[in-house]
């Protein structure tokens, strides 16, 4: 089970691990994948922790999955803590951090490190964000895949953290470049 960030609120812990446990790309491996990410990227900051947290704790392939995650953090989470998780999630739905923002930095990156898996764990987790998006006709999905792919490829850069380029940028823009070639 991933470690929780706080010393209480473990209904809120146990709510989320029930929310997590769900078909898809976003599951329980997924969220126990962005927290070793942040670990190796020397991450402790509770607020950044309970963000991973709470980033797609709701998700159901609607648009407002993000917002609505986001919600529940400020709904569940200590007035101390919550409109900056809350702020956290809700980056992720564009996963471009503000450069001065550490903490939106380290999340966003830890989330994206997916994209330099080896290849047998690539290929299950775009196995898995079709199965998250299993209501979406093969033509489409394929049409708006490819348009998140190319969009990330013609960014800079992947990741924000210096240490997160190092590690990721090269094998992250190797994947999607193969699979953006498998969908044309």
């Amino acid at each position: 089970m991933p470690a929780w960030p706080l010393d209480s609120h473990l209904d809120v812990r146990d709510e989320l691990l029930a929310a997590w446990d769900r078909d898809g790309y976003h599951d329980l491996q997924h969220l126990t994948e962005v927290l070793d990410r942040l670990a190796l990227l020397g991450v402790t900051d509770p607020v950044v922790l309970l963000a991973a947290w709470f980033h797609d704790a709701v998700y159901d392939g609607d648009r407002d999955d993000e917002e609505r995650s986001a919600e529940w953090a400020l709904a569940a989470l200590p007035p101390s803590l919550g409109p900056d998780v809350a702020r956290l999630v809700r980056m992720t739905a564009t996963h471009e951090p503000a450069d001065d923002d550490p903490g939106a930095c380290a999340l966003s990156d830890a989330d994206l490190g997916i994209l330099a898996a080896d290849p047998e764990r690539y290929a299950a987790y775009v196995e898995g964000v079709r199965r998250d998006y299993s209501h979406v006709p093969d033509e489409d999905f394929r049409a708006g895949r490819a348009a998140v792919l190319e969009d990330l490829l013609a960014r800079d850069t992947l990741f924000r953290m210096p240490q997160a380029r190092e590690l990721w940028e090269d094998a992250a823009r190797a994947n999607l470049a193969r699979e953006l070639d498998s969908l044309r």
